[in-house]
């Protein structure tokens, strides 16, 4: 079970709300006693007792054995997580719901703690007297327990194939279901689930992932902004009543809100062009349209995801929308995490602008330069990146909205696309701009292969850096040992003292992925044929996880490496001084077989560059210090009164 909070619109739905049932009546409609005939539901319904819990009382605490099962029969229980900790709510049972189910299975204790939120009558049956039930009737009772398994099954499973904290174990809590059907018939929906047929079947169809929609919250909100821009539209145009474009709204604004995001079940990759997406989205919008208008979920003559929600609308315009909204609102993050990377290389540069150093080329000695130099080169090429970021992301203001299926529009007026234009500028409040081919809008990819591109880029240049980090830092003995990095975590579980450059071999591989990415985003927009692309989810899931990895990376790499990084300035300098590289200093003044020549035996010999030149009388001890004066060798100087001199 989560121990993470789903918040819980405050409306309460009619189906929600006290009923005057009877437990018998409850009984023969819940699915763990259907299963019994009229003579041994009489004997299990003689083995409750009521309860009645007052607002702030315990009904079971957290470390409990599970011994009871209970059936809400008015009031509401809130289930607490972490309540050692802050306590958080994870969900609630209202009347007509059940919980504890698994008390008939094992005495296992409670990962949660329940409690009383209002006054609250209760149906209690307890684990004891199940069992007692079980030897008096073995089959009846083999077959609730059947029930029960499934049910506690089909809760762990859901869980498990979900996000972190927004498991649909909190949808399968109760165990009660609702019937719902499309073209390929009846399905049964847990009660308290706000999506509906569409979605389920997706979610039994594509557990590919395993990272659902909500993974990715600025994708929820963007599916919720577009919905919204699209209600406002119809109702502007006359197709679509105020009440219902104003319950829908009001849904937008609960998923905008951070309402429902645990409702938002299916795996971001899927076939269908993105279908169960937006069906998930249209399912749950109209189902809290519903609450909001006092009626039970799934009364879809009410409030239909379809002729409602998605009015005007088609999967091939609204979810393309939705995801290019998605990124536009994910990417700033992006932004945040690289400029605040380049300010601490800047201030890195600024700390090791006196600390000499060897340049190097193709691992070999080149020419001295500074270590806050090296630094600042790292910090230009990331904010380089930031501007092609930027660019890309523009053209994901253009969205074929009004288009529908391929592009001419058809099921929606004509009209449409200008008001839907309009609402979503309004609600977004971005600068959005129809696109002038609506029928090629709909099936090109070419904005999404152009940021994935940029992102590719942004991946190759941080690991290149990354690489140099890992070079420069090497040791500590017998590397370069120019830097220290940070020390993050022991680097051997058979050498002793080892500390390995954790942080950017982590990035390096963050860069990896985002490669890979890339390459999957563009076989997928290769592949898609005539009016549309149909793998357009497995390119969205891919640049959404590009966008979060790399935000993640460059934090932890500046948090965890770069601001904590400190120069080895005396091992640096004696480097340079003994390096055969400072002979290219020389060779302006000596000229080029000179230097060869005092390169090659200083090779040999192991002679410094400077005492070999001193030996052989081809510059004074004060032209030596002066050529080889580290301001002379990290910046061009001027050359013409020097040649002068005999140099």
């Amino acid at each position: 079970m989560s121990k993470h909070e789903h918040p819980t619109p405050d409306t309460e739905p009619a189906s929600a709300r006290s009923k005057d049932e009877s437990l018998r009546e409850r009984l023969q409609r819940n699915e763990l006693f259907e299963v019994l005939d009229e003579a041994e539901l009489a004997d299990i319904e003689a083995l409750f007792e009521e309860m009645e819990v007052h607002p702030g009382d315990y009904v079971y605490h957290e470390g409990d054995h599970r011994n009871r099962l209970f059936f809400v029969r008015r009031g509401r229980i809130q289930v607490l997580g972490n309540v050692g900790e802050d306590g958080k709510v994870m969900l609630h049972y209202r009347a007509g719901n059940y919980f504890g189910e698994a008390c008939l299975l094992d005495d296992n204790p409670h990962a949660t703690a329940g409690q009383a939120q209002s006054h609250c009558s209760l149906w209690v049956l307890t684990r004891k007297r199940f069992l007692d039930f079980l030897s008096q009737h073995p089959q009846a009772g083999a077959r609730v327990l059947g029930r029960a398994s499934r049910v506690v099954f089909r809760r762990m499973n859901a869980g498990n194939i979900s996000r972190p904290g927004e498991g649909l174990a909190s949808i399968y809590i109760s165990g009660d279901t609702r019937e719902e059907t499309d073209l390929l018939g009846p399905i049964q929906i847990p009660e308290n689930a706000y999506y509906g047929v569409q979605t389920m079947r997706a979610v039994e169809n594509y557990d590919i992932s395993g990272i659902r929609i909500s993974h990715f919250p600025n994708f929820i909100k963007a599916l919720a902004m577009v919905k919204k821009a699209a209600a406002q539209a119809n109702h502007k145009l006359g197709m679509l009543s105020e009440e219902l474009a104003n319950a829908i709204s009001q849904a937008c604004d609960d998923i905008l809100n951070g309402h429902l995001h645990n409702q938002f079940v299916v795996d971001m990759v899927q076939g269908g062009a993105g279908t169960s997406t937006n069906m998930n989205a249209n399912e749950v919008i109209a189902n809290r349209a519903l609450e909001i208008l006092g009626e039970p979920k799934g009364n879809y003559e009410r409030v239909n995801p379809n002729d409602h929600v998605n009015m005007s609308q088609s999967t091939n315009d609204a979810y393309p929308t939705a995801f290019r909204l998605a990124i536009l609102l994910s990417y700033p993050s992006l932004m945040e995490s690289m400029d605040d990377l380049v300010l601490a290389l800047k201030d890195k540069a600024r700390q090791f602008e006196l600390v000499i150093k060897m340049g190097r080329t193709q691992l070999q000695d080149a020419v001295p330069m500074t270590l806050g130099q090296e630094f600042n080169s790292w910090a230009h090429t990331i904010e380089e990146d930031m501007d092609r970021v930027r660019e890309a992301a523009r053209h994901f203001l253009e969205t074929n909205m009004g288009g529908t299926a391929i592009g001419t529009g058809i099921c929606a007026d004509p009209a449409y696309p200008r008001e839907a234009l309009r609402a979503l500028r309004r609600v977004t409040s971005m600068d959005f701009r129809v696109s002038p081919d609506m029928i090629e809008a709909s099936s090109d990819t070419g904005s999404l292969q152009v940021f994935s591109g940029v992102l590719r880029r942004i991946a190759v240049k941080i690991s290149k850096i990354c690489n140099d980090l890992r070079l420069l830092s090497s040791g500590p003995r017998c590397g370069f040992g120019e830097i220290n990095l940070p020390p993050r975590a022991p680097g051997s579980s058979i050498m002793p003292g080892k500390v390995n450059p954790v942080i950017p071999e982590v990035v390096n591989q963050v860069a990896y992925q985002v490669i890979g990415n890339d390459l999957t985003v563009t076989m997928a927009a290769e592949n898609g044929q005539l009016q549309l692309n149909v793998m357009e989810p497995v390119i969205v899931f891919n640049i959404f996880q590009s966008i979060d990895m790399l935000t993640r990376a460059f934090n932890t790499l500046r948090r965890l490496c770069i601001e904590g990084i400190t120069a080895n300035e005396e091992h640096c300098r004696e480097m340079v001084m003994h390096s055969i590289g400072l002979v290219t200093a020389m060779m302006p003044y000596i000229g080029y077989k000179k230097s060869s020549q005092v390169a090659k035996e200083a090779l040999e010999t192991g002679k410094p560059v400077a005492d070999l030149v001193r030996e052989k009388g081809w510059a004074t001890e004060e032209q030596i210090r002066e050529i080889l004066d580290p301001q002379n060798m990290i910046a061009p100087v001027s050359l013409k009164d020097r040649r002068g001199n005999g140099f």
